[in-house]
């Protein structure tokens, strides 16, 4: 089989590597200069760091597997972080159990019941039993609603914004589970993350020497044009004005970019991909001359405008960056915002007065550089009953596969899931190749 791949992220770099071990040829079309996907990475100080923040989880075997395939499993490192929350104009650390006993935002039977909450989750490993629940309606009978309004309720609004209400509990019951997951000790008292020595986008790098060195072909800066079709079949792909010839093609894209390279989708794969609205990432870089605070990752509950400040020089050394203090200000908005026409200057304009909310003596002369990333595929909205609105991998097109960030229900977006996922696609792809060729074998 010849198989096209349309995008060099985690999945499509995943999927060739599979199709090439069950002996295909593959060619992939990446709109970027370079491998990756979402694990793209620009350089602070000399060393490589990721435009969007990531870091795994120690369940997330698929990326501990690649690291140790590609030779790369001595970069990996297991730290155990500081994280926090931050409300009514306070951090409050989140790092063991007694910290939630300590978190006075809400009443002491509200704490308690924030942790019984989350415990119970935890137990709880069939997610269908909270698919016709919102996460909202839920968290308020479980935890109060005092309870949720200072902790579940602010992360819901902050990623998922006018439309927090409509996430479904199916989503935030696996997100506890897999945090817990990460977690060792009694009760859970230890988180621990990993983050690898040269970041995460060298092992997508590597993975894609890898695909090249055994026969596969990439084609970088080479946004897809259109999937072509023919009497209900896939032919190729137009890339770079010209049309490259494949019996079989994957798609990595995100819904509104695979509605318009694959215009003959049937209508009613078209209607599934309508029922999936996606936030906008985006994600303020800073490079600063000194720490904004002693937290990792600080989540927020006040009224700010991002969700998330992620001290990444608070998880790995400030020195591996030539001495700056890397902090991400994450958030997650609809594609009409404001922010997402804002370089990074307004950006940090429109952020600065939140900032020295959780450090009243930030100073702009504490910036020494500045970056500012946006991706349209950022959040999927996982609304209630969303396995229906799941996308298959097969399209109605003979030969054409998708695989994206919506496929990974009920778990989140991540690279481990992406991989995975690009596997899964990848045998789906060789077992139609294969039944094809015992069909015409038994025609002949």
């Amino acid at each position: 089989m010849r198989a096209g791949i349309v995008g060099a992220g985690a999945a499509g770099l995943a999927a060739a590597h599979r199709l090439q071990a069950l002996g295909h040829e593959v060619t992939l079309f990446e709109g970027r200069g370079e491998p990756g996907g979402q694990v793209v990475a620009f350089e602070v100080g000399g060393e490589p760091i990721e435009c969007f923040y990531h870091h795994i989880f120690t369940h997330d075997r698929a990326v501990v597997r690649y690291f140790e395939d590609l030779g790369l499993g001595d970069r990996l490192e297991w730290i155990e972080p500081h994280n926090g929350h931050f409300v009514n104009g306070r951090i409050y650390p989140f790092v063991t159990p007694l910290d939630l006993l300590r978190f006075d935002a809400v009443s002491l039977p509200g704490r308690l019941r924030l942790g019984l909450a989350s415990l119970w989750l935890k137990r709880q490993a069939d997610w269908r039993v909270y698919e016709h629940v919102t996460a909202r309606a839920w968290m308020e009978r479980a935890v109060g609603r005092r309870a949720f309004a200072a902790f579940w309720g602010p992360l819901l609004r902050g990623k998922f914004a006018e439309r927090a209400d409509e996430v479904g509990m199916a989503w935030l019951h696996w997100k506890i589970r897999l945090r817990f997951a990460s977690r060792s000790g009694r009760l859970g008292a230890k988180e621990t993350l990993g983050y690898p020595r040269g970041s995460f986008h060298a092992c997508y790098v590597a993975l894609a020497e890898r695909v090249r060195a055994d026969g596969g072909r990439i084609h970088l800066n080479a946004p897809v044009e259109a999937v072509a079709t023919e009497l209900g079949a896939v032919t190729g792909i137009r890339a770079g004005g010209a049309f490259h010839e494949f019996d079989q093609v994957l798609m990595t894209t995100p819904n509104v970019i695979t509605k318009r390279i694959a215009p003959d989708l049937p209508a009613d794969y078209v209607a599934i991909l309508d029922r999936v609205r996606y936030q906008w990432a985006s994600c303020l870089v800073l490079a600063l001359d000194r720490p904004l605070s002693d937290v990792y990752w600080l989540s927020i509950g006040d009224d700010l405008p991002f969700v998330a400040c992620v001290e990444h020089t608070n998880l790995v050394p400030a020195d591996r960056y030539g001495g700056n203090h890397i902090v991400y200000l994450s958030n997650y908005v609809a594609p009409d915002h404001p922010v997402l026409q804002m370089d990074a200057e307004q950006a940090l304009a429109a952020y600065e007065e939140a900032i020295r909310r959780i450090n009243p003596a930030f100073d702009r002369s504490w910036v020494r550089e500045k970056w500012f990333f946006r991706d349209p595929g950022g959040q999927p909205v996982i609304t209630t009953n969303y396995s229906a609105s799941v996308p298959p991998l097969e399209t109605g097109v003979r030969g054409l596969t998708l695989a994206n960030t919506t496929q990974v229900y009920p778990e989140d977006r991540g690279q481990n899931y992406s991989l995975e996922l690009g596997e899964r696609a990848a045998g789906h792809m060789d077992a139609a190749s294969r039944a094809l060729a015992a069909a015409r074998g038994a025609r002949i």
